[in-house]
């Protein structure tokens, strides 16, 4: 049940896709009402500082399900040719603009040469600063790649639910129970 099979996903790549999935929405969420936070608001700094820990892990954890990915079987996808072509392609974006987030977050974070303390257990050094406005550059790819990211996720979620209840296919069931796929 941890690993994958052609019929169904495993916990890891299961627990990998929701804890992902809830951080993506999380972060989103944080950054756009951190946005908004004045000067001597108590969370000016505080959400920052929680914002770019729990990106620099779920960077990790999205590496580390990247190289799961590569070493696990992928399901056989349910659907019409169309349908199996436009949800690999909504797959690679997902990872596509997920990666862009996630370095241009780390890029404006670091962009004065300092690294990233991750809830101060470690810190990510600044491997690259220092280029002209980098922390502006990368801080209008943050903004719109993470928008994009959230509008494609919303998208999925719904193709989702249009395969669950108007196709009847096992999609959404595989990605929430991996013993569904071992009783077919």
């Amino acid at each position: 049940m941890w690993r994958n099979t052609q019929s169904g996903w495993g916990v890891v790549s299961i627990a990998l896709h929701w804890l992902s999935a809830l951080t993506i929405v999380g972060l989103f969420a944080l950054g756009w009402w951190m946005t908004d936070l004045g000067y001597y608001d108590t969370w000016y700094n505080q959400a920052p500082w929680v914002h770019r820990s729990i990106g620099i892990m779920l960077l990790i954890a999205t590496f580390a399900r990247l190289i799961w990915r590569l070493i696990q079987p992928t399901p056989h996808a349910e659907g019409n040719r169309f349908e199996r072509i436009a949800a690999h392609a909504g797959h690679i974006m997902l990872y596509v603009l997920l990666l862009l987030v996630l370095v241009s977050g780390y890029l404006i974070s670091t962009a004065n040469g300092r690294g990233i303390s991750v809830f101060d257990w470690f810190e990510v050094p600044a491997l690259l600063h220092g280029l002209p406005n980098q922390a502006s550059l990368a801080g209008d790819v943050h903004w719109y790649s993470a928008l994009a990211l959230i509008i494609l996720a919303v998208g999925h979620a719904i193709a989702a639910m249009k395969h669950h209840w108007g196709d009847r296919h096992a999609t959404l069931v595989r990605m929430m129970n991996p013993a569904h796929s071992r009783k077919r």
